[in-house]
């Protein structure tokens, strides 16, 4: 550990243990963003693009890229678990750090949950006698145990799980390429990437509001900051990995989707949440429509609420100990190093709130957009934290690190935004109210918004006052 990243300098002790290498972050990274997620999305994102999901995700590839590197910009500067709450509560100021962490807690707290819940009902499809909160019981026990005996495990399950999923990724790119070959299906062709017919950038950034559902989770490997061996340089170099590694695999996998799928104006009319499933039989067979959608569960029920109950746990913990939230959920397990408290609260929520929802005819989509805007607004927040810290505070003159691409970064995601669903866009901004009145009454409580590393004289002063 660089003397530099030691967290005493904040004012926090040393309490999770080092031990994550980078080959390790890449993996939970990967697995979080969950490499078959298009599997599940592929419909909604054909029919948003206009038959253009290739150019979908490239897009929101692109702008993750430009989200990470200011996570690496901030992340040389304050090497601690909470991501951009941290990040914009020490580059802009404390309050805004809260209400950043307010957001983004809006997608992690609530992603386990859609999770949970996609990966239930389609086992509840698959075997009908067993009712869905069942299934979702029996996904929530497992994760939390492995994840409370300590990030080891959970390290090791999740290689063993994306190399599955790797593997049925392969065998449906290879029958989909011999399917083409064969002279099946609509043959090799550029339309998903670009068809002029009907493209046009609101269209396309609309559909970028969905498909970053995929890319969302590159971001919980921040989360471990504290846990990595390698320190802040280890960590953004894995961000960008991930990144990388996954936008080939969903470009890859949603291209020969659109070029195999049997019916493309139906899906393009409806968006049909089962069209992957009906490429992958059309390019393999029925066997391959089951192994795909089952491989989908698994991976949403298993291995990516695996690691999104790691990431939520480390926000949780991470606010707590400033205060911010019940002491309670600070606690950490002397035997296991991990915040068991946060932990367990993450899985009772999953449970109550993903039973709720499995009674809602339209559960997943509104867990969706509530899941997408929360992470989009922190992200917004995030680059203009680098802006802050760096260039107006810092008088950083690495114009294009520090001004520059947090800019583009920050521009592309507001037109995501302003082009994303309008129910989104409304629960995003009510659950920004409730932050303020929550806010509002820490303030009223002489609970200010206080992070550990600043001064204790200048938390007598503004106690004092």
């Amino acid at each position: 550990m660089l003397p530099q990243e030691n967290i005493e300098q904040f004012g926090y002790r040393q309490e999770l243990r080092r031990g994550v290498g980078l080959t390790d972050l890449v993996f939970y990274g990967l697995i979080f963003m969950v490499p078959i997620a298009p599997f599940a999305i592929f419909g909604p994102v054909y029919s948003a693009s206009g038959g253009m999901p290739v150019l979908a995700y490239l897009v929101g590839m692109v702008a993750m890229l430009f989200t990470a590197a200011s996570y690496t910009q901030m992340l040389k500067a304050f090497p601690l678990s909470g991501s951009v709450y941290n990040y914009a509560g020490r580059g802009i100021a404390p309050p805004v750090g809260f209400m950043t962490g307010w957001a983004i807690l809006l997608d992690y707290l609530l992603v386990p949950s859609l999770l949970y819940l996609v990966a239930s009902v389609a086992m509840h499809n698959t075997v009908p006698q067993v009712p869905v909160w069942v299934w979702m019981i029996i996904f929530v026990a497992v994760n939390t145990l492995i994840n409370l005996r300590g990030i080891r495990m959970t390290m090791s399950l999740t290689k063993v799980l994306i190399t599955c999923e790797l593997v049925v990724l392969g065998l449906f790119v290879l029958a989909g390429v011999w399917a083409l070959l064969q002279g099946r299906g609509h043959g090799f062709s550029l339309s998903p990437l670009f068809n002029p017919d009907t493209f046009s950038w609101p269209v396309i950034f609309a559909a970028v509001s969905v498909a970053v559902l995929s890319f969302l989770g590159f971001d919980g490997i921040s989360m471990l900051v504290e846990e990595s061996s390698g320190g802040s340089a280890q960590v953004g170099k894995a961000m960008r990995l991930a990144l990388l590694l996954a936008g080939l695999l969903f470009i890859v996998q949603v291209w020969v989707a659109a070029l195999v799928v049997p019916d493309p104006a139906g899906v393009l009319a409806n968006g049909s949440e089962t069209a992957f499933y009906d490429a992958a039989a059309a390019a393999g067979g029925e066997w391959l429509r089951h192994i795909t959608s089952t491989a989908t569960a698994i991976s949403w029920g298993l291995a990516d609420t695996l690691v999104a109950q790691v990431a939520v746990s480390r926000l949780l913990y991470a606010m707590a100990r400033d205060r911010q939230l019940p002491s309670f959920l600070a606690k950490v397990s002397v035997k296991h190093s991990v915040p068991a408290n946060a932990i367990l609260l993450v899985s009772a929520l999953s449970i109550g709130l993903g039973v709720w929802m499995a009674n809602r005819e339209d559960g997943i989509g509104l867990l969706g957009s509530l899941v997408n805007m929360g992470g989009l607004i922190a992200f917004v927040i995030l680059h203009l934290s680098v802006i802050v810290h760096y260039t107006v505070r810092g008088r950083s003159t690495d114009i294009w690190s520090h001004l520059l691409a947090p800019l583009i970064g920050m521009a592309i995601l507001i037109f995501v935004i302003i082009n994303a669903n309008i129910m989104a866009q409304r629960v995003g901004l009510i659950w920004l109210g409730i932050g303020a009145v929550v806010l509002g009454i820490l303030y009223a409580l002489g609970r200010r918004p206080v992070l550990g590393g600043e001064p204790a004289a200048d938390v007598t002063v503004s106690r004092a006052t």
